[in-house]
């Protein structure tokens, strides 16, 4: 066996790399990021007590994410720092997993390898993989599940088959208890998998099969129900609601347009390589004369719904659309503190960005709409293959595949169970669905963030490189791995930006406490917030608890010529008559306090943030 198949070299390439870009960008601050810290007080008191016991932010069941955060407590110490590397580690064992799932959907190995790496050293991806949040952990339990049902349908024997079954449906149930949308796994996936073992060709397989299947995902459901029966006991903890009672139904398109609209950005490496397509355009226009039409209707569309829909969101048509997490400031944006922070990209890359990305989402259309070549499209015609016909495979036709680029040498029954595009898409496609309902009621009620769009990315990209495969040319150019590098970059840029943000607020806070001003009367961001309210009065003050009743206390108003903290205002510690700002003249100027630089990579002006008053100057 080649020593690169054997230690699946690529795939330890990916793993290695996530964590040389999250060293490089020093990941560390004494204080929470966004909502992990109080998800991290969580796990310090399941590390001290045993017990789980939630704090009033927190909709997400935690589950092992918490029993993970409390080893990494009981081995390294309590620090945030700590608990952030139990999801560093998932984050690191994730890339290896993933470039094994999109080479067993049929992709190969370099193509897999650089769709990997587009993914996991995107920005996005490499801020959250440093923090406590649930979205890796839920992502891992997605992506573990759908290389469990791609073995489960390319498995050569009924025994392996179900073998590879229960796997989804275990760790999907286990893994899906930090994020509960992880369960559209057992809840989508798996019936999907059993509807394509179900079918006849290729892919069948016995009723033994069948029943096993349906009798693990019955079980991963029972076990999705126990939980949640769980959870919904738990005090302070927050329901998410999955109806809503009146649906704005603009609002929620607008929201939901602009996610979409920002995976081409997220994922820049692989929608720049298909912008080159366009160079085919022409050759197109004469095969298909519509085509010219349909690109231009396409561009018409989206002008007219980002200017009808301009009202509804700030960011108009540029990427990136969301701005959450990635966003023009290279820091994350929600933490509401007092003015604006400095720009990191300007509307000169924005606008060179968009028109990328426009241009590879119009590429990916050319190819489509072009015939299929290579190996890939003579695969999807051999008899025996994965195609509607069902008849067996001759050994010459599979043998004639293993001097192609677009694919791995095979022996005859792996070449027969490879999945074609379409049943890709029968079992990818039906998730992402789901998942795009189960976002409607948090795009009506609240907001869509940036990071939601995590889940879907894998699924992007998988169907996007078999797209490529099909329709346009073996393997990706060299220059995708070049695009990789720079978006890396980028990346470890804003992750480390974004953490000497925080270690300037934990500094700021530090020196406020030297001068005798306790936590409480200083306003610094929702998430220092947070902390200080969940130590002080034991949970986050929020109406939507439930559990117990009447635990919400209504906070009184804050005097009519005190600065209004911004964001959350339903804490009932802080009473701030000091902020934290980006702007030395907000509110009622610059207190005496010494401003905190933090260094912006890779700018040489560092970002600056102030101590600013929140009180007219004759109450203090």
């Amino acid at each position: 066996m080649p020593l690169a198949r054997r230690f699946r070299l690529p795939a330890l390439f990916c793993a290695l790399a996530v964590l040389v870009c999250e060293l490089l960008s020093r990941p560390y601050a004494k204080m929470g990021v966004v909502d992990d810290g109080p998800y991290t007080l969580m796990a310090r008191h399941l590390a001290s007590t045993g017990h789980i016991v939630f704090n009033g932010w927190a909709a997400p069941m935690l589950g092992w994410q918490l029993y993970l955060g409390a080893a990494f407590i009981k081995l390294f110490g309590s620090s945030f720092t700590s608990v952030r590397m139990s999801t560093l580690l998932v984050a690191v064992a994730m890339a290896w997993l993933l470039q094994r799932t999109l080479a067993q959907a049929g992709i190969n190995e370099r193509n897999a390898t650089l769709g990997t790496l587009a993914f996991v050293l995107s920005p996005l991806y490499l801020m959250l993989a440093v923090t406590y949040m649930t979205d890796i952990f839920g992502l891992f339990a997605v992506v573990t599940c759908l290389y469990g049902c791609l073995r489960a349908l390319q498995a050569a024997t009924d025994r392996a088959t179900i073998g590879w079954l229960w796997f989804a449906v275990g760790t999907n149930a286990v893994f899906g208890t930090a994020r509960q949308i992880a369960w559209l796994g057992i809840l989508v996936m798996l019936p999907s998998a059993l509807y394509l073992l179900g079918l006849r060709g290729p892919l069948h397989r016995s009723r033994r099969v069948l029943v096993s299947g349906a009798a693990a995902t019955l079980g991963g459901a029972l076990f999705i129900l126990a939980c949640m029966h769980w959870l919904a006991r738990q005090p302070y903890t927050l329901p998410e609601p999955l109806l809503v009672p009146r649906l704005p139904v603009a609002h929620t398109l607008a929201a939901l347009a602009y996610l979409f609209a920002d995976l081409p950005f997220l994922l820049l490496p692989l929608t720049a390589v298909l912008m080159l397509e366009l160079r085919g355009l022409g050759a197109l226009s004469k095969a298909r004369p519509g085509v010219v039409s349909l690109l231009a209707a396409c561009s018409a569309a989206y002008l007219l719904l980002g200017l009808h829909w301009r009202h509804l969101h700030p960011n108009l048509l540029l990427e990136p659309t969301m701005r959450d997490w990635v966003n023009v400031h290279g820091i994350f944006e929600g933490s509401d503190l007092q003015g604006d922070p400095p720009i990191f990209l300007s509307r000169a890359a924005q606008i060179g960005i968009t028109a990328v990305c426009f241009a590879g989402g119009m590429g990916l259309v050319v190819c489509l709409l072009r015939p299929r070549v290579g190996a890939e499209a003579a695969r999807e015609e051999i008899p025996g293959t994965l195609n509607s016909s069902g008849s067996e495979d001759s050994l010459s036709s599979v043998n004639s595949l293993r001097s192609s680029a677009s694919l791995p040498a095979l022996r005859p029954l792996e070449a027969a169970r490879r999945l074609t595009l379409g049943q890709l898409g029968v079992l990818l496609l039906p998730f992402v669905l789901a998942y795009t309902l189960l976002l409607v009621p948090r795009a009506a009620l609240v907001v869509i963030y940036d990071r939601y769009a995590l889940d879907l990315l894998p699924f992007a990209v998988a169907l996007l490189l078999r797209c490529y495969q099909q329709y346009a040319r073996p393997q990706l150019p060299l220059l995708t791995g070049a695009l990789v590098g720079v978006v890396a970059v980028c990346g470890v840029a804003m992750t480390h930006n974004n953490f000497a943000y925080y270690r300037a607020r934990a500094a700021l806070a530090a020196e406020l406490r030297a001068a005798g001003i306790p936590d409480t009367q200083v306003d610094n961001g929702w998430e220092y917030n947070s902390s200080v309210e969940i130590e002080r009065a034991g949970y986050v003050n929020d109406p939507h608890i439930v559990t117990p009743m009447h635990a919400y206390i209504p906070v009184s108003p804050p005097a009519a010529d005190a600065c209004p903290m911004h964001g959350y205002e339903g804490f009932r510690e802080i009473h701030p008559l000091y902020g934290v700002s980006f702007d030395p003249n907000a509110c009622y100027g610059e207190a005496p306090f010494a401003p905190v630089r933090y260094s912006r990579w890779p700018y040489r002006s560092p970002g600056t943030l102030y101590v600013v008053k929140y009180l007219p100057p004759a109450k203090e």
